[in-house]
């Protein structure tokens, strides 16, 4: 093993917590609170934040949308420039922190950010930022990657930088209390296939690194056997315990990583509008069987150490598909409004996005892609 790790966020976690935001944001600093479709404003956060910034001068911003675009974010950016904000406050799920971390890298830079999202600049510096969130999924509140979208062109694409850390992150589970089946069946499956990313690859000499990553996988599993559970608080502080650790940064450091099923996921949603975890559950148990050979090993080590499953990777393959299918998200890329064109589609942008030899041995191609594809069309 060989790594660098840091992680600058600060967790709060739990009940009550929204109100220890003033413990982050110096009241000289202006603050633009960014939200997304309005929800907060009806499961009681948007009243505890204004509650929690009664003394702070702040502006807001609302409408981020799922899979958040350039088109809307840049009109936050110039309401940031022109109001000279000092402080982002990022309030909702993964869609709305991404949006920010954009914003706030955006707001101090004079060129199209875009820059960013296609590789031709990197960020230099930003502003600062939280995270209270409401729908748990992505990690994106304490990690430093944000997946954006430019509806112009139909891209999805992603940038890093240690510079868009969120100062810290409010994890309340009660947050949850207004998301749909849908929303947190989402979640679920896409702290899953996170995990999965960073672990079904090939054997590494880190017994912390798949130990946990096991232990994550496990309870995933748990939460969707207990799926009529769902409303339990203790069933949501897990999920958005679990989400959060999923993509953190820690059980990818010092190991191969895949991440394969996330960029054909990301083409899908550009060009038909999927739910980003949907085009995951669709992409990634296709994705096991073509590159199966490459990873039987973890394949079968995850059978043995999270499913009990010995030898039998297609066994493992399919319990991963009963897991989605068990929470309401279907494998079959047939049960989304796809055309005939969707192949060529997705291997086209792939190849032009440069990515054309995925997975942790750059051994995914843009033949395999059409294989992915094909058997996802049950």
């Amino acid at each position: 093993m060989n790594f660098s790790y840091y992680n600058p966020t600060t967790i709060q976690f739990g009940e009550g917590q929204i109100k220890s935001i003033v413990n982050f944001i110096d009241k000289k600093q202006k603050v633009l609170v960014v939200y997304g479709g309005g929800s907060i404003k009806k499961n009681g956060v948007y009243e505890q934040v204004s509650k929690a910034l009664e003394d702070y001068t702040w502006l807001e911003f609302g409408g981020i949308e799922p899979n958040p675009t350039v088109e809307t974010l840049n009109k936050a950016v110039k309401l940031a420039k022109e109001d000279k904000i000092d402080f982002v406050l990022a309030v909702g799920g993964g869609s709305v922190i991404d949006g920010c971390k954009y914003i706030v890298a955006s707001a101090l830079y004079q060129n199209d950010a875009w820059d960013f999202l296609d590789g031709s600049a990197s960020v230099q510096k930003a502003l600062p930022m939280g995270a209270i969130l409401t729908l748990p999924a992505t990690g994106s509140e304490s990690n430093n990657g944000a997946v954006v979208s430019k509806k112009a062109t139909g891209e999805k694409r992603f940038f890093h930088s240690n510079l868009v850390f969120p100062k810290f992150a409010v994890l309340d589970p009660t947050t949850m209390s207004t998301l749909s089946d849908r929303q947190i069946a989402n979640g679920l499956v896409d702290a899953f296939v996170h995990t999965c990313e960073q672990y079904i690859t090939y054997p590494n000499s880190s017994l912390v690194h798949d130990g946990y990553a096991e232990t994550l996988l496990k309870g995933l599993v748990s939460l969707a056997d207990s799926w009529d559970n769902r409303n339990n608080p203790i069933w949501q502080e897990n999920l958005m315990w679990i989400a959060n650790q999923a993509l953190n940064g820690l059980i990818g450091t010092g190991v191969p990583q895949d991440w394969a099923t996330h960029m054909i996921g990301h083409e899908l949603t550009a060009f038909y509008g999927i739910d980003h975890a949907r085009s995951l559950a669709v992409v990634q148990p296709q994705l096991l069987r073509i590159m199966q050979d490459e990873k039987q090993e973890k394949l079968s080590q995850m059978g043995t150490n999270v499913f009990g499953i010995k030898d039998d990777n297609e066994a493992v393959i399919k319990k991963i598909e009963n897991i989605y299918e068990s929470i309401g998200v279907s494998t079959n890329l047939n049960d989304h409004n796809i055309d005939d064109q969707v192949i060529s589609n997705i291997t086209n942008a792939l190849k032009s996005h440069g990515m054309v030899k995925m997975g942790e041995k750059g051994s995914i191609t843009l033949e395999a892609v059409s294989q992915i594809l094909t058997q996802a069309m049950k």
